[in-house]
């Protein structure tokens, strides 16, 4: 018999075991993330006591986020992964959602497309080892961004988002504050970086800056992390955030839908550079 039931602490680890069976990046860390941003939407099916699937929402106001949709693979087809996502849309109504969104893999795209969800646009993958830049110079415009300046970076990014996210960017901040970076002009944030780890690579990203900051942000991560091994997610139609990825020494993997059901956010996806990953945009 399936049941879903909310995910605690304790489910952790058949989180983690779910999330390598499907070969993904998280950490730990990324489950207790998600858990203590919105502890009542994260969701665990069982059949029979034993879990076999996981799913998490995640609200901003009007706006949510569903992420982390695992069914153990000797259970697919078996409609646990439809059962896991009416279960969060129920949830999410009930909050008075209106817009709720998704980044898609290939496998999940045909259920979501079947429950609602439209598509935006699509999201690279790129990995690899960052090759060593030719320039070995810093940018000197960009900074490590003190937390007194955090509510400036989450600000700017709702505006580009579409999305008051701050919950989430200021947990992620607080998990290494020396690894968010931004540029300003004239006391105004015009982008920010920050960075976190993953089982298989660094995730780079969020990423969201003006057409001049986005490069130099790009390029300080690029010299700060030459050598180890990086994901990246990048809009598929931001063709220079593409070509940089293509410099750094990274290769397309595979894509991600970024979809939505309900109204449009108004995301500026040409001010999107990276995203956080699948997780939370």
């Amino acid at each position: 018999m399936l049941r879903i039931r909310t995910m605690t602490d304790a489910d952790v680890p058949l989180g983690m075991a779910l999330k390598q069976q499907a070969n993904w990046n998280q950490l730990e860390a990324d489950w207790r993330r998600m858990l203590a941003l919105e502890p009542d939407g994260c969701f665990l099916a069982e059949i029979d006591g034993v879990g076999v699937g996981t799913t998490v929402a995640c609200t901003f106001g009007e706006v949510a986020w569903i992420a982390m949709v695992l069914v153990d693979e000797r259970m697919r087809g078996q409609g646990v992964g439809k059962a896991l996502m009416l279960h969060a849309l129920e949830f999410l109504d009930q909050r008075g959602v209106r817009s709720t969104r998704l980044d898609a893999t290939p496998l999940g795209q045909p259920l979501y497309a079947k429950l609602g969800f439209e598509v935006e646009y699509t999201l690279v993958r790129h990995a690899g080892e960052l090759t060593a830049p030719n320039d070995a110079h810093g940018e000197p415009s960009v900074r490590i961004a003190p937390a007194p300046t955090w509510d400036d970076l989450i600000a700017f990014d709702t505006t580009i988002n579409g999305t008051p996210r701050g919950k989430f960017l200021r947990l992620l901040f607080a998990e290494d504050p020396a690894a968010v970076r931004c540029v300003a002009e004239n006391g105004r944030i015009t982008g920010y970086l920050a960075v976190r780890p993953g089982c298989h690579a660094l995730q780079l990203g969020p990423c969201l800056a003006s057409p001049e900051a986005g490069p130099l942000l790009l390029a300080d991560a690029w010299r700060r992390y030459a050598g180890q091994r990086v994901l990246l997610d990048v809009p598929e139609q931001h063709g220079e955030a593409m070509a940089l990825a293509r410099r750094m020494g990274l290769q397309p993997q595979r894509p991600l839908v970024r979809m939505c059901r309900g109204p449009s956010v108004g995301e500026d996806v040409q001010r999107l550079w990276a995203s956080s990953g699948p997780e939370l945009g």
